[in-house]
Parts: C-alpha cells; sequence; structure tokens
C-alpha cells in the first residue's frame, strides 16, 4: 500500500520561503521520501526550539552531508525550567517557540530531511482537553509542510501523567485529520501482540513506533523483535512501519552503551525490516552537569555535534554504511 502525500498543502510549501517541498510517505512497510523508498536514519534533537538558530542550520548541514535524513524535536519540552515549548497548557500557540518550530521544519524541509514533531501528556499538556487543542494548533500550522510526522504522545502506555488510552488516541488522531487528513500520525509505547490491533485501528496510527529495552542484551535483539511486530502484523492484515526513533542512550544508566551497541541495533532494525532508527542522546540522567546533549542546546551549552561524546560520534560517522550494508544484505 502506498499513501501519497502530494496534496494542495504540498504545493503550497513550494511559496515559502524557496522551501524544497520534500514529501513524507509511506510504501507497504517502509517511508518513502520523494516516492523513494527510504530508511529513516536520525537523531534525538528534542530542545531544538531552544538552540540559536545558526546551532540548527549548522546541525542540519552535518546531518544532511552525512547522510542522516531525520530529526525528533519535541512540542512540548521543559528540563530544569528552561521551558521551550511550542504549545502552551492549555494547547494554544506559545512564542517565540510555535514560530521557531515552523522555522525549524522550512529549515529541514530545505535539506530534504523529514521532522518528528512529538507531543508528551504531563505537566506541560495536562488534560485531553488541552492535548486536542495542541493537536489542532499543530496540525493547522504545519498543514503546508509534508516533511512532518506527529507522534500524539510520547510512552503513550506508562502508567502516570504520561498516560493516553488508545481510545483518546483515536480522538486525537481524528481531531488532526478533520484538519489535515494525510498528516503521517504514529504515538510511542510498546505495544504487544494482543493490543496491536487496537493501535491500528482503535488509535488509526499509520506505523508503530515501540521503545525497546535499555540493557546490556537489548542492542541483539532488535531483529528478532522486529520480524515479531512484522509477523503480528501480517497476521491481522494491517501491515505499517516499525520505527525505533527512541532506542537506547549513553548516560541513562548502569549500562553505558558503546558504539558497537549500537550499530548493532541499528543494523538489526534494517535486517529485521524495520523503516527507521534513531541516535538517541541525552542527558546525564541523575547528574544534569554533564554534556545535555539534545535535551538542552542553548548558547550556553552549545550545538548538538559540540555536545556528543566519542562513541555517538563514531555511530554518526558509521551509521549510514550499515545501513547500506544491512539493506544489500536483505536482497
Amino acid at each position: 500500500m502506498t499513501r501519497k502525500l502530494l496534496t494542495v498543502a504540498g504545493c503550497l510549501t513550494c511559496l515559502i520561503g524557496g522551501a524544497q517541498a520534500m514529501t513524507l510517505g509511506i510504501d507497504g512497510t517502509s517511508f518513502a521520501l520523494d516516492g523513494k523508498r527510504t530508511f529513516l536514519l536520525g537523531l534525538s534533537y528534542y530542545a531544538g526550539l531552544g538552540a540559536p538558530k545558526e546551532f540548527v542550520q549548522q546541525d542540519l548541514d552535518e546531518m544532511k552531508a552525512a547522510g542522516w535524513n531525520w530529526i525528533r524535536v519535541w512540542a512540548t519540552w521543559d528540563l530544569n525550567g528552561r521551558n521551550v515549548s511550542a504549545v502552551d497548557e492549555t494547547g494554544a500557540p506559545r512564542q517565540p517557540y510555535f514560530g521557531k518550530l515552523t522555522w525549524l521544519v522550512r529549515q529541514a524541509d530545505r535539506r530534504g530531511m523529514a521532522v518528528d514533531v512529538t507531543l508528551t501528556r504531563g505537566n506541560l499538556l495536562p488534560t485531553q482537553e488541552a492535548h486536542l487543542k495542541a493537536v489542532q494548533t499543530l496540525a493547522a500550522a504545519l498543514k503546508p509542510f509534508r516533511n512532518v510526522y506527529l507522534d500524539l504522545a510520547n510512552e503513550r502506555d506508562v502508567r502516570d501523567a504520561r498516560y493516553v488510552s488508545l481510545e483518546e488516541l483515536g480522538e486525537l488522531s481524528g481531531a488532526v485529520r478533520a484538519i489535515d487528513p494525510d498528516r503521517l500520525i504514529t504515538a510511542s509505547g510498546n505495544p504487544d501482540r494482543n493490543n496491536l490491533p487496537a493501535y491500528l485501528d482503535v488509535a488509526r496510527l499509520d506505523f508503530i513506533s515501540p521503545h525497546l529495552g535499555r540493557r546490556p542484551g537489548a542492542p541483539a535483539e532488535t531483529l528478532e523483535i522486529t520480524r515479531r511486530y512484522l509477523e503480528w502484523m501480517r497476521e491481522i492484515g494491517h501491515l505499517v512501519p516499525v520505527h525505533y526513533q527512541e532506542p537506547f542512550r549513553r548516560d541513562y544508566s548502569p549500562w553505558q552503551p558503546v558504539a558497537q551497541d549500537f550499530l548493532t541495533d541499528l543494523r538489526g532494525a534494517v535486517e529485521g525490516g524495520a523503516a527507521g532508527w534513531c541516535l538517541h542522546n541525552g542527558s546525564p540522567r541523575e547528574d544534569y552537569k554533564g554534556p545535555t546533549r539534545s535535551f538542552d542546546m542553548s548558547r550556553e551549552k552549545g550545538r548538538l555535534f559540540d555536545q556528543l561524546d566519542a562513541e555517538e560520534m563514531a555511530v554518526f560517522r558509521q551509521g549510514p554504511g550499515v545501513v547500506s550494508e544491512a539493506q544489500k544484505g536483505r536482497q
């Protein structure tokens, strides 16, 4: 099944600031960029709305030149009181970050890159009513840009303030599609064999974004887990992409993954049939005195590539080659 996204709204993008108007779509269990099946290889860029514009431009240029083609940015982000959210607690636009979001999306579009725009339920978006308003606000503002997908609820199945039921997700999806019927939608979590049909038919997601384990054995398991998800979908006759937008990262737990762990995970994702993978990165979980990476790229902290460590940079350099090799092995 090919989902075509080049609409009148997509054509409007051509008129905005010389944008490239790159189109993100779905072709079966793969993503497609301008109609060509493409593995999405990206990086966490969570606090991108708080980064100086020159940092963003330099980072995107470096990513594009190295063969990376998407980033994950949050529309609701506050680290240690540095709130760079694009929407407020009612779901209304919050300046200057709302304007910064459309600017950042345009910058990515000019470089032929996709953008994951993520929301999360919690202190910054406390109710379903506010959440609905936020997705409507974003859907309307981002309608001209066809290089974006929305993660409506990060880790929606965690039973804390992040929790969003599958029925509530269906309402959120419906609100987006009432404004922009062709917008690609996901919600990250951990679907299992029993509730996977509801992710697709009740929440009405276009693809799944599982967040897998963060322990020493996790990288070696990704290949089989991916195959298992695809097999479950074949059983119910509803195949969609499997997208790993937030794997393990460094400085999260006592286990400190090295470059080979990341590359093993990436290779397993490609060989297993996943549609995308992310070099996840962020602040030390227990000690915020370390590099904040994508969690804070303010001027005082530095741009993303000034904060990634040697292991992460090794993954950045080698990742595109691993994807190419793994794809050839599947042919």
